[in-house]
């Protein structure tokens, strides 16, 4: 497979990538039979990083990240990579879903909230005639016994899906994808955090104004305070702070 342009940040690999060239990619390994998974990489997840050593070896070690914020976007294009774009979930699963109606794609929704999958599904049925959604499951919010383990691998290796999407947040859709990677036989696993909730209705959709301002953040956390307001007023500062040092030299990312 072709090597694609990337950069670090903060330590945190990031691929130079747009929406278009994403899904390129995603319909290249499965002509290919190329198996990898995909992370989507914003500001909480390279906070994250900064103390997660197993975190930051599963990004840096994934077939693509994309960059999933303005933020990594914009420190992309500080280092001379004009070409790269806002990478996140919704538009993703806009893009993908919408050629893989004629291109035969098999698609697996894992995770969510009880019943999203389900819904979502019901819903891509209806707005993309033809497209196949193979199999969802919503997962207990435990760790998984072994046999619930094989029996997951079972489904979806039998349902022949060639996409299996992992709607269960930062870091868990990360450590689920790299730990199903070598049991599933599925070409593209990518995890895409909220989609399912934001595809599905679930929550609110930002503007593509606001997504494109660097204020998708507020817009989400205006939505949902209660949720968001800690992991926002830690990891804002945090990685401003991080990134001015990193410039000056004072930073350096040793979680590797």
């Amino acid at each position: 497979m072709r090597k694609v342009e990337s950069f670090k940040i903060l330590g945190v690999k990031i691929n130079v990538l747009t929406v278009n060239s994403l899904a390129d990619e995603v319909k290249s390994w499965i002509e290919n039979k190329y198996c990898n998974y995909i992370v989507l990489t914003g500001v909480h997840g390279i906070i994250e990083m900064q103390n997660n050593k197993e975190l930051l070896n599963i990004n840096n070690n994934a077939g693509l990240v994309t960059p999933d914020g303005m933020p990594t976007v914009w420190y992309g294009k500080l280092l001379g990579f004009k070409n790269i774009e806002k990478v996140y979930a919704p538009d993703i699963m806009f893009k993908i879903f919408k050629q893989s109606v004629e291109n035969n794609y098999k698609h697996y929704l894992y995770g969510g909230k009880d019943g999203v999958a389900k819904k979502l599904a019901a819903i891509l049925s209806e707005k993309y005639p033809g497209i196949e959604i193979v199999g969802t499951y919503c997962p207990p919010f435990r760790t998984l016994t072994k046999e619930e383990v094989l029996d997951i691998q079972n489904d979806i290796n039998s349902s022949g899906a060639n996409i299996v999407w992992c709607g269960l947040g930062c870091p868990k859709q990360e450590k689920w994808m790299f730990e199903f990677r070598s049991k599933l036989n599925a070409q593209v696993l990518i995890g895409v955090g909220a989609g399912f909730d934001f595809l599905s209705g679930e929550k609110p959709l930002a503007t593509e104004f606001i997504k494109n301002s660097g204020f998708e953040w507020l817009f989400r956390l205006i939505k949902d305070p209660k949720y968001l307001w800690k992991r926002y007023f830690k990891i804002v500062p945090l990685f401003l702070i991080l990134i001015v040092l990193e410039f000056l030299g004072l930073y350096k990312n040793n979680n590797k």
